[in-house]
């Protein structure tokens, strides 16, 4: 029986998606769970599993292609069988500026069996740069051949300028032209059409630094990874949710829809990008088990790897920029979420305690809210709820 590769939907308000390259040929017999082809959001370029054994055939959309989620692009069939018939089916016109971007982009072709794993940047840096990636041997674990592979060799056969060569590699290892395009329309839709508002509080960080020393030395050990604070934030932030649904809740066309669910997205910095990715049931997860997950989530976005799952599902995002030294700020929503909270540094400021001046550590959090799903009094309720949970962590 015919089983249909369909333009999966990656993302909650995803109504199309780019393939950038099939990883299989047609012909080629492919395993279930095998990585069968490459898609394209605006937020990541998301390897997709083929869904079932079979023999790729009928394949209808090629690499550049923009498709509406949902429709079928090609068949796994059994040996002897024949893909259905054709169905005509609509493919989303690119605008002039995707079709510029796409003109350079030609069809891909799956690595033999053997070879090397490609990451999809390289692949893609290889067909523009014209690198034969037969020819190279990857620097990546198991031998993966990275972007900074592609840029060697292309290099060693046209040295050209070194600055170009800088620019290039950094343009490669962030946002294709389509994805960041898209970003910015994303953006620009939740900022002109999301009614934000804004809710910032200053919260005493000294309890959450002493759990973190206290407890989470033995968590470290244990499960051979380094808990952050972003990662405490997430655990505490889950937890506050729950007793504040309507922050983790989605504006739809027919009205608000509450999630029962806390996944948690994070916003991701990679090189001249940010990508978020998402720890599920953020609420019920292990704190050793969440900060393994977001690891593995970083890295992957670090990669270019990230999967469906890791994006998919989110109800409420944190943008922690605290790291960088930054004090405070505000995000924008990610639609069709209703809040995000932006996390600044921890800083020693003097503030009053007790009537007295004293020099703790604060940290300013600020939630943006959509007013058709949180109206002030929740959102201060729920910055409130917060606070307090920051100031007495139970870990």
């Amino acid at each position: 029986m015919a089983i249909s590769v369909v333009m999966p939907a990656l993302e909650m308000a995803q109504d199309s998606g780019k393939l950038v390259s099939w990883l299989k040929q047609e012909g080629e017999s492919v395993r279930k769970g095998e990585m069968l082809l490459e898609v394209e959001t605006d937020k990541a370029v998301v390897e997709v599993e083929a869904a079932a054994d079979g023999i790729l055939a009928g394949v209808t959309a090629k690499p550049g292609d923009v498709v509406h989620v949902g429709h079928t692009i090609a068949w796994l069939v059994q040996p002897g069988e024949a893909p259905p018939a054709a169905v005509s089916q609509p493919v989303a016109a690119a605008s002039a500026a995707v079709a510029s971007s796409v003109a350079a982009i030609t069809s891909v072709s799956a690595p033999a069996r053997g070879a090397a794993r490609i990451s999809p940047k390289a692949r893609r840096l290889a067909q523009e740069k014209g690198v034969d990636i037969s020819r190279l041997t990857g620097s990546g674990p198991g031998g993966e051949i990275l972007a900074d592979d592609i840029l060697a060799a292309a290099k060693g056969s046209d040295p050209g300028d070194a600055a170009t060569q800088h620019l290039e590699s950094t343009h490669h290892r962030g946002l294709t032209p389509t994805i960041s395009r898209l970003m910015a329309e994303r953006t620009t839709q939740s900022w002109t059409t999301v009614p934000h508002f804004f809710v910032t509080r200053d919260v005493d960080a000294g309890a959450l630094n002493e759990a973190r020393q206290r407890v989470l030395p033995a968590i470290e050990r244990s499960h051979r990874v380094k808990v952050t604070h972003t990662d405490l934030l997430v655990a505490i932030v889950a937890r506050t949710l729950g007793k504040h649904p309507r922050l983790n809740a989605s504006w739809t066309p027919d009205g608000i829809v509450q999630h029962d669910q806390m996944n948690i997205a994070l916003a991701i910095g990679v090189d001249n990008a940010v990508v978020t990715a998402v720890i599920p049931n953020a609420d019920r997860a292990a704190l050793g088990d969440m900060a393994v997950r977001r690891r593995e989530l970083a890295e992957r976005a670090q990669a270019g790897r990230l999967q469906p799952a890791d994006i998919a599902n989110a109800t409420f995002t944190i943008s922690n920029l605290g790291m960088f030294e930054v004090d405070a700020f505000t995000a924008i929503i990610v639609p069709p979420q209703a809040a995000i909270l932006a996390v600044g540094a921890i800083t020693e400021r003097v503030v009053a305690v007790n009537g007295q001046p004293a020099v703790r550590p604060m940290m300013s959090l600020t939630v943006s809210c959509d007013h058709r799903v949180v109206d002030g009094v929740r959102a201060a309720e729920f910055m409130r709820d917060l606070a307090s949970a920051i100031r007495s962590p139970q870990l």
